[in-house]
């Protein structure tokens, strides 16, 4: 049975991960625009960086929590396949084996003239002349703001073939993942966790108000009961 979860910042914010909502749109004095954008990253790359290297520092000071490693415990016994808004590691270090990155991943660099050129990282700043193979500066492997999405081409067959749905930390009304839910199969059970009731109707949807943590715990006990 393929279960597809589809992830947004909830998942990680037992973790401690801050979200831009949480910075209130700012970081420091600057309006998030100014260092996750095209425009951002011609007007002050320096600024860009530091920024993406502070969120790296703090990823790696960071553990998966309870959340990631309920869902990872799901593939003893099916088919999961995670969707993620999150630009985090922590599904992977808990150890989920097929994750799908919407908007990136923090670990990792790329080209800034070719985007196939994408690399690992295993340290926390990338800096001003560190170069790609064809000796273009490395940029963040993150989606901005403005920037198309390819990884919807991959999710969206993913989410067509499901069984199960499930949406953990991100509303129903919070794109992608509200796109994505259009391409399930009708009639398919679809579970929502969040602690907060989302303002759209539920009608069909198994709604678990709680945070991810114990959220994931009731929907592993409820999956196993009945499709084990």
């Amino acid at each position: 049975m393929k279960i597809v979860i589809l992830t947004g910042a909830g998942m990680s914010a037992e973790s401690g991960l801050r979200t831009f909502r949480e910075m209130g749109g700012l970081w420091e004095e600057y309006d998030v625009m100014e260092v996750a954008s095209p425009q951002g990253w011609h007007k002050d790359p320096e600024l860009v960086m530091r920024f993406y290297n502070e969120r790296r520092k703090q990823l790696m000071d960071c553990k998966p929590n309870a959340g990631h490693f309920g869902v990872a415990e799901l593939e003893e016994n099916f088919d999961v396949h995670i969707i993620t808004q999150n630009v985090d590691n922590l599904h992977e270090r808990a150890g989920s084996t097929k994750v799908l990155h919407l908007h990136g991943e923090l670990m990792k660099c790329r080209s800034s003239i070719d985007e196939t050129l994408v690399y690992d990282m295993d340290h926390w700043e990338l800096k001003m002349g560190d170069l790609c193979n064809k000796g273009s500066q490395l940029r963040p492997h993150i989606v901005w703001f403005g920037e198309a999405v390819p990884a919807m081409e991959e999710a969206i067959p993913i989410v067509e073939t499901a069984d199960i749905l499930v949406v953990i930390g991100t509303s129903l009304n919070v794109y992608p993942a509200a796109g994505l839910i259009n391409y399930t199969r009708s009639g398919i059970p679809i579970y929502l966790i969040d602690p907060n009731k989302p303002d759209i109707p539920m009608n069909g949807i198994n709604f678990i108000q709680e945070k991810a943590g114990k959220g994931v715990d009731i929907l592993k006990e409820e999956l196993l009961q009945k499709y084990r």
